[in-house]
C-alpha cells in the first residue's frame, strides 16, 4: 500500500501537467465545436457537406496509410539486418538510423526541395544519364509527400523494431529449425508473431506522426496538396476561423484515438499472450 501511494504520489505533478496544459486544451478545443448557435453538430455538418473538405480528409488519411505501410516494410526489414548484425556493425548501424533525428523536421523537408526541385539532385542525375530530356516537376505533389514522410519516419520505425527482434531469443528459432521448420516458417511462426508488438507501435506513431504533420505538406506539398494540418493553420492563421479550425482539430483528435485503439485491438488479436 505504501509503494502504491508513493507511487502516485511521484506521478502526481506530471499528471496534473498534462491535465493542465494538454487535458485542458484539447476539452476547450471541442467544447467550442459544439458551442454554435446554428446547432451543436452544425460545424461538423458543415465541414462533411463540403467536396474539398472531405477531399483534404481523405488525402491525408491516404497519405497516412501509404506512409506508414512503406514505413513498416523499409523499417522491419532494416531492423531486422541491423538485429542481426555483429555487435560493431550494429552500433553504427544503430548510429546511422538515429542521426537523422538530430536533424529537425524543417531542415529535412526542405532538403527534398532541393532534391526534388527542377534544377535540383534528381533531375540534374536523370539529365546526366539521358533518361530524361527536360526536367519535370516532382514538388508539390502526393508522391513527392509521402516519400519525404517515409524518410522522416522510418527511423522511428527501425528503432521500435530492433528492440523487439532482439529480445526474440535465439532458443526458439534454433529449435523451430531442428523440427523441420524452413526460414519462411520460422519467420511466420516465430519472428512475425513476437514482433507484432512492435510492428504496432511504430505504426501507431508513423501513423498519427504523418496524419498530424504539417511542416513537410506545407513545403512538399503546397496549396495542392493541402492536408489537415495546413489546412487548420490556414482557417486559424490566416482566414481567424476559430470554429472551422477547432472543428479540424477535433475531427484529427478523434481519428488519433481510433487508429491507437484499433491499431491496440488489433495487437492484441494478433498476439494474445501481450494482450
Amino acid at each position: 500500500m505504501k509503494h502504491r501511494l508513493l507511487a502516485w504520489g511521484l506521478a502526481l505533478p506530471a499528471i496534473l501537467l498534462v491535465a493542465i496544459f494538454l487535458g485542458l486544451p484539447v476539452i476547450e478545443t471541442l467544447l467550442t465545436t459544439f458551442a454554435d448557435p446554428k446547432g451543436a453538430f452544425a460545424p461538423y455538418i458543415k465541414f462533411f457537406n463540403s467536396g474539398f473538405r472531405r477531399t483534404v480528409l481523405w488525402r491525408t488519411m491516404e497519405v497516412a496509410v501509404i506512409t506508414t505501410v512503406l514505413s513498416v516494410l523499409i523499417g522491419f526489414v532494416t531492423a531486422w539486418v541491423v538485429a542481426n548484425a555483429p555487435a560493431k556493425a550494429k552500433s553504427y548501424l544503430i548510429i546511422a538510423a538515429v542521426f537523422p533525428l538530430l536533424t529537425g523536421v524543417v531542415v529535412r523537408s526542405f532538403a527534398w526541395l532541393v532534391i526534388l526541385g527542377k534544377n535540383g539532385i534528381l533531375n540534374s542525375l536523370l539529365l546526366a544519364l539521358g533518361v530524361i530530356s527536360e526536367p519535370f516537376s516532382m514538388l508539390y505533389t502526393q508522391g513527392a509527400v509521402i516519400v519525404a514522410m517515409v524518410y522522416l519516419f522510418v527511423p522511428l520505425m527501425i528503432l521500435t523494431c530492433v528492440g523487439v527482434l532482439e529480445g526474440i531469443p535465439q532458443d526458439l528459432t534454433d529449435a523451430a529449425a531442428s523440427l523441420g521448420a524452413t526460414q519462411w516458417g520460422i519467420f511466420k511462426q516465430v519472428i512475425l508473431p513476437m514482433a507484432v508488438p512492435g510492428l504496432i507501435v511504430g505504426a501507431v506513431l508513423v501513423f498519427t506522426g504523418s496524419f498530424t504533420s504539417y511542416a513537410t505538406p506545407q513545403l512538399l506539398g503546397g496549396e495542392r496538396q493541402m492536408m489537415m494540418g495546413t489546412f487548420l493553420h490556414q482557417r486559424a492563421m490566416v482566414v481567424f476561423d476559430w470554429v472551422g479550425a477547432s472543428t479540424i482539430a477535433a475531427i484529427m483528435v478523434v481519428v488519433t484515438l481510433a487508429t491507437v485503439l484499433l491499431m491496440s485491438r488489433l495487437a492484441r488479436k494478433l498476439n494474445p499472450v501481450a494482450g
